[in-house]
């Protein structure tokens, strides 16, 4: 047993025990099972009798298993993040289940099956036939997992999801009825099911067919990515952060051909971990002057001012869905034009004061080069409008270049209480000023002006989805100029090389009639490039919809369901 002092600046200097292998002070809301406890059922049941339905609910939790051989039936809510802790996702075992279920919702309709997180762990399934269920939307993923049996991305209802990487699946994916779902870097028995939009980058054994029948986009190489960073244990039972290398060209998973993934490993002592009972934007703030990394323990953290992250190689690691919520109209969180950053499993949360935006990358003007080393974002997700109700121009700024996005989901709200046209103001979901941006699974929805606006040359987007706004109460209060409506996808005029695979835009009009001219805007240029293009109206008022996919090309949706247009 030793005693650490951590030398922070004033305010700062935490004394804590450790003994080795004991587990850090991660707070109330993160449960740590080990192979011989007691109970483990019955406490993960009753944090999912929790959280099952509690949408816009407080909590906040992180399952997390040391390496070893389990019997559960893991159920995975609102705001829960199971991860195993070993090196490898074989290294957990767990036979039973760890799915999410969407039979709380009439029809088993999984549409708003948001927020929650399974990674880095092996499963067996046992129940439900035999079949692993993860019925998920948006703002969800599934890293790093090793299924021994076959998954079902849908429970009998609709769903609307989703994102998985760095996958093993023995047996079988069936998408069922998953309207649109981006996989990277996977490998699998098969795959089954396409509805609308399924778009395949890197990975092993992807599905054959021809878009748009069946809806597969493949892309048989990812050409630059990096891993999420995750928690595990070493053999002496201590913590650490592992940061998986960049990878480039790539194909399959970096762990299933029996090599460990290649990267570094954090002793969780470099860490300065937040609790959201104490911490606020002066502690974190202090702890990043000092040189720490933040790890950020489930709750809700109310931040009065931006954090500033300006060291190169920081990671900003989020357990268990905290969320940094804007409380005076500034950004949560800002980070430098630096090689190496990842910001990792973050809720960002616009306040009542309207802020410009939630989260820079790089601030405006940045000019580095960042190709050898980008900044890293995985599992952002942002939101205005939910118990109160949020404002924010912007969500998400993207200044620096060669930034990768890695699942983002950025939703204006079409429901909760805190919805509505003057309510939860919110002009734009992504703005990417940096040049050779890529995003992997990019969903923005429901914003009131263009929803994600390209201003840069060199970007790159495989899978986008996005609903309209929901709630222009008129045609007239949803114009751009003589435009009807703002398109959901804009590249700007300038721009003279952009590249997107596997876009769906969806309309769901609840008030007046009300067009959109275009889902898609982009310049004319031989180096802008569209793959695979969808637009939907999803019922509601007779006479709306969208007129055009891309710039006056592509059938109505207004009369008629869909629309595509092959290349662009």
């Amino acid at each position: 047993m030793k005693s650490l002092l951590l030398r922070l600046p004033p305010g700062l200097a935490l004394m804590f025990t450790l003994a080795s292998g004991a587990a850090p002070d991660f707070g109330p809301s993160v449960l740590i099972f080990g192979p011989g406890d007691r109970d483990i059922q019955a406490r993960l049941d009753a944090v999912y009798a929790q959280q099952e339905r509690s949408e816009f609910g407080p909590g906040r939790f992180a399952l997390l298993f040391r390496p070893g051989e389990y019997h559960a039936d893991v159920r995975v809510g609102y705001y829960m993040h199971v991860a195993g802790l070993g090196r490898s996702p074989d290294d957990v075992h767990i036979t039973g289940a760890v799915r999410s279920k969407a039979s709380w919702m009439k029809g088993n309709n999984a549409t708003i099956n948001f927020w929650r997180v399974a990674e880095n762990l092996s499963v067996t399934p046992t129940v439900e036939g035999k079949v692993n269920v993860w019925a998920v939307s948006q703002g969800t993923s599934f890293r790093r997992m090793h299924v021994r049996g076959d998954v079902h991305l849908w429970d009998g209802g609709w769903a609307s999801g989703g994102f998985m990487a760095d996958c093993r699946i023995d047996g079988t994916v069936n998408s069922g009825t998953q309207q649109q779902w981006l996989s990277r870097n996977d490998t699998w028995g098969r795959w089954i099911g396409s509805s609308w939009n399924m778009v395949f980058v890197g990975v092993d054994r992807a599905p054959d067919g021809r878009w748009p029948d069946p809806a597969y986009t493949v892309v048989d190489r990812t050409p630059v990515s990096r891993e999420k960073p995750y928690l595990f244990t070493d053999e002496h039972g201590d913590f650490f952060v592992f940061v998986p290398d960049y990878a480039r060209e790539s194909q399959g998973t970096t762990w299933s051909t029996g090599r460990p993934t290649p990267g570094r490993a954090i002793p969780l002592s470099e860490f300065y971990i937040a609790r959201p009972e104490r911490d606020t934007a002066a502690t974190l703030n202090a702890a990043l002057t000092a040189g720490k990394h933040l790890l950020f323990t489930p709750g809700n953290y109310s931040l009065t001012a931006p954090l500033e992250v300006q060291r190169p190689e920081t990671i900003v690691f989020g357990l268990g869905f905290p969320t940094l919520i804007s409380t005076t109209g500034q950004p949560v969180l800002r980070l430098a034009d630096a090689d190496g950053i990842v910001a990792c499993g973050l809720l960002l949360e616009a306040g009542e004061h309207e802020s410009p935006l939630l989260l820079e990358v790089g601030p405006s003007g940045s000019n580095a080069t960042h190709a050898e080393r980008p900044i890293a974002l995985h599992d952002i997700f942002a939101r205005a409008g939910s118990s109160v109700a949020g404002r924010t121009r912007c969500f998400v700024e993207v200044n620096s270049a060669h930034t990768l996005l890695d699942n983002l989901w950025l939703w204006r709200a079409d429901h909760g209480p805190g919805a509505g046209w003057e309510k939860n103001r919110n002009a734009f979901g992504l703005v990417v000023n940096g040049r050779d941006v890529t995003a992997y699974g990019l969903f923005v929805e429901h914003t009131q002006d263009y929803q994600t606006r390209w201003n840069a040359d060199g970007g790159r987007v495989y899978l986008y989805q996005s609903e309209l706004p929901y709630d222009p109460p008129n045609q007239a209060a949803w114009m751009n100029g003589k435009t009807r409506g703002f398109a959901s996808y804009k590249v700007a005029d300038n721009v003279r090389t952009h590249e997107a695979w596997g876009l769906g835009v969806y309309s769901v009009f609840h008030h007046t009639p009300v067009i959109l001219d275009n889902a898609v805007e982009a310049p004319a240029a031989p180096g802008v490039k569209f793959h695979h293009l969808i637009t939907l109206r999803l019922n509601r008022q007779p006479g709306s919809g969208i007129a055009h996919v891309i710039n006056g090309v592509g059938a109505p949706v207004i009369d008629a369901k869909m629309a595509r247009v092959d290349e662009h």
